[in-house]
């Protein structure tokens, strides 16, 4: 069937992008051949197919803020394709751009794309609602402002080389975003944010990936009646742990990031044989049974996974090189890619395959005795603080995941040390983080097994 011609096209088209491992949303806004993206992923290459499968361009690259937990592809859009970047003057982009603040609009096709400033996630956050041709409200694009069931976490820009802003003071700020920005928008207001279940971005996300301004003020523990100081004290009780990349995330997006595909190319591969320089951190992304079996003496085990990218941006720093591992070249392919979606492709000194025989070994653990005797074991609990309350095993030292590197001095080692998190794949990292930290001590994962705890 030959196109549609221009006329026959749809008004408006809103094509969602889901990001899985980082439970990162983007979008392609569409009407007539004209497209607009709202914060675009690492990889630009989906955002190109939807264009070139509607015969459309894309002109318009908006950033809602400067993210944290994952890197955007703008400013690499923004040159392959002369779309402009829009974002606000707030955000001190050092890219070039368009202002795009409270009363800006952006014509696309027949609809508007309008600038709604909506700080306190971040100090530069905006929304962008888009308006139909009879000037109705369809949809805002909320960023990490308003989640489904959540709002986003205002502690994120705290330290200096972020912008020194306290939490308390970027909360008051989400409460006046939500109350007189978005609250007021017509109910049948189609939301949809930047982030769904899982995302370190909030806590109580809804595993919706969309909703209304209606069933959100319904529904939403955040946009419930209640006071300035009240909405503060709610919103700053239990929010998850910060990973270590998260700054490295915000400095590097206010920069633009370079091209994706070259950055993964640059990755030097290393030929098989070749031993990792001594010193430099070895991340071996094989299943833990492999790794168990067999592996370089020192190697942390960050299983290749769902979660991949924000535990490897937890457990390593963002200024720290490192070596990758896996047993295929599809699978280095991979993590490499997933490191690139946080802007750590540039950190990793080599990419290897792992050789048919391995050194070290990690020993099993006896269940049965770990259920007789667990006073015979010094027994970290590896889960973030709010999920080890009350703790499996009592006395338990609990040492999150995230911390455990720089707190392994802190585990005695004159028993043998079991290492335990929810659900097996966190205490494969941990254990091969003690034992690496800790020459001689024998450290035992109970891996899946603490599902019979």
């Amino acid at each position: 069937m030959p196109p549609l011609p221009s006329s026959a096209a749809p008004a408006v088209q809103i094509q969602q992008f889901y990001d899985k491992g980082l439970a990162h949303a983007s979008y392609a806004v569409r009407s007539g051949r004209q497209v607009a993206l709202i914060d675009p992923g690492r990889d630009p290459q989906l955002y190109y197919d939807f264009a070139d499968e509607h015969e459309a361009k894309i002109v318009a690259v908006i950033e809602t803020h400067s993210h944290a937990d994952f890197v955007s592809s703008h400013l690499e859009i923004a040159e392959e394709t002369g779309a402009r970047i829009y974002c606000s003057k707030l955000l001190g982009a050092q890219y070039p751009h368009q202002n795009f603040d409270d009363g800006d609009r952006l014509p696309l096709g027949t609809v508007e794309l309008h600038a709604v400033n909506t700080p306190g996630h971040s100090p530069d956050s905006i929304s962008v609602v888009l308006m139909d041709d009879l000037a109705q409200t369809r949809a805002v694009f909320t960023g990490d402002t308003l989640f489904v069931g959540d709002v986003g976490r205002p502690d994120l820009r705290e330290d200096a080389a972020v912008g020194g802003h306290t939490r308390e003071a970027l909360a008051a700020q989400l409460y006046q975003s939500t109350r007189r920005k978005l609250m007021t928008l017509p109910g049948t207001t189609r939301v949809y944010p930047a982030h769904g279940p899982g995302s370190l971005c909030g806590k109580t996300t809804s595993p919706d990936l969309d909703s209304t301004i209606a069933k959100e003020l319904a529904t939403n523990y955040a946009l419930q009646p209640m006071s300035e100081p009240e909405f503060v004290e709610v919103l700053l009780e239990d929010q998850p742990f910060v990973p270590k990349y998260f700054g490295h995330g915000v400095r590097l997006n206010k920069l633009g990031a370079k091209p994706y595909e070259a950055s993964v190319r640059a990755v030097p591969h290393l030929p098989p044989g070749t031993a990792p320089a001594p010193g430099v951190l070895l991340i071996d992304t094989r299943p833990a049974a492999k790794f168990r079996a067999g592996h370089l003496p020192g190697s942390l085990n960050l299983m290749d996974g769902g979660k991949f990218e924000t535990w490897l941006g937890s457990v390593v720093g963002p200024q720290e090189p490192f070596y990758l591992m896996a047993d295929s070249n599809i699978a280095l392919d991979t993590v490499i890619r997933k490191a690139a979606k946080i802007g750590y492709e540039t950190n990793i000194k080599g990419a290897l395959l792992a050789p048919a025989t391995l050194p070290a070994t990690a020993p099993e653990v006896d269940v049965a005795a770990v259920r007789a005797h667990p006073e015979r074991f010094t027994i970290v609990d590896i889960r973030n603080s709010a999920e080890a309350q009350p703790p499996l095993f009592p006395g338990a030292l609990n040492i999150p995941l995230p911390e455990l590197r720089e707190r392994a001095h802190e585990v005695p080692t004159d028993k043998p040390i079991l290492v335990h998190c929810a659900g097996g794949y966190r205490s494969a990292a941990g254990t091969s983080i003690l034992a690496a930290a800790l020459p001689g001590a024998e450290v035992l994962d109970l891996g899946e097994a603490v599902a019979e705890f």
